[in-house]
């Protein structure tokens, strides 16, 4: 089986595959300082809990926007598993297909596993939006090439910044407004909306414009955490992918191999 990792601002994801199914899944907290030891007793813990050994696993990939990270991942891997991980973007594991921009080496191993994803799984031009810490928006052409993208602040991010920074204003939940009303009748309900539907409005206005500079049909692929919350209150997605990021490092691993 593979264990597959994805390391990110706020989480690390791990998924453990057979074939290209998902069997299992787990979340912690992204800490650099958290070592190799301390991942597999909390892993290996809940991979008994669900009914596998660690002698289950016979390969690893991890992908990681936090670079202290790889050396406990790394450690993870071969003390526990016995088993040198493919990282990736890397060697065997490289991405696979053209970054046309000015530093290609900038591009995220995040945003990057999105692209090997969706260009596997969909055909087309496509534009794929991932929220997470930050909102990343993603331009592909339809041999797969990427493009360019854009960067903004997470929902949480701003929800974060517009409380901190102000001294009255209280903490409120993420989550779609109870009316269309674009005009909210107490403090809470004006902060809602103008989060929300504010970020609504900036997501559609930009997949609108890059849709018009790209100039042909491009599907619309969404994924993170907060996609399906989005979803139920637009129309601009073409597909909600709530795995696209680790599938994209079984996509890797199937190839590593073959």
């Amino acid at each position: 089986m593979l264990l597959a990792a994805d390391v990110g601002n706020t989480n690390v994801v791990f998924a453990l595959f057979d074939r290209d199914e998902i069997k299992a899944r787990w979340r912690i907290a992204t800490d650099p300082r958290r070592t190799g030891d301390e991942y597999a007793v909390w892993l290996i813990q809940l991979m008994k809990i669900e009914g596998f050994k660690k002698e289950d696993v016979t390969q690893i990939i991890f992908a990681s926007v936090v670079p202290r990270a790889d050396h406990n991942l790394t450690v993870l891997s071969k003390k526990y598993f016995g088993l040198t991980p493919l990282i990736a973007g890397k060697g065997n594991a490289a991405w696979g297909f053209e970054i046309d921009v000015d530093h290609p080496e900038s591009l995220g191993a995040d945003r990057a596993l999105n692209c090997v994803a969706a260009h596997e799984k969909y055909e087309g031009d496509l534009i794929v939006v991932d929220f997470g810490t930050a909102t990343k928006f993603e331009a592909l052409d339809f041999n797969g090439t990427y493009k360019g993208g854009i960067i903004a602040p997470g929902i949480n991010l701003s929800l974060d910044a517009l409380v901190g920074k102000t001294a009255k204003l209280p903490r409120i939940a993420i989550k779609a407004p109870d009316t269309k009303s674009v005009i909210g009748r107490n403090t809470e309900d004006q902060m809602l909306i103008g989060v929300f539907w504010g970020y609504v409005a900036m997501m559609e206005g930009l997949i609108q414009k890059m849709r018009d500079e790209i100039g042909r049909p491009a599907k619309v692929v969404a994924t993170g955490g907060l996609a399906i919350l989005f979803d139920d209150n637009t129309e601009i997605f073409d597909v909600v992918d709530a795995d696209l990021t680790i599938q994209g490092l079984a996509i890797l691993a199937n190839r590593a191999v073959s």
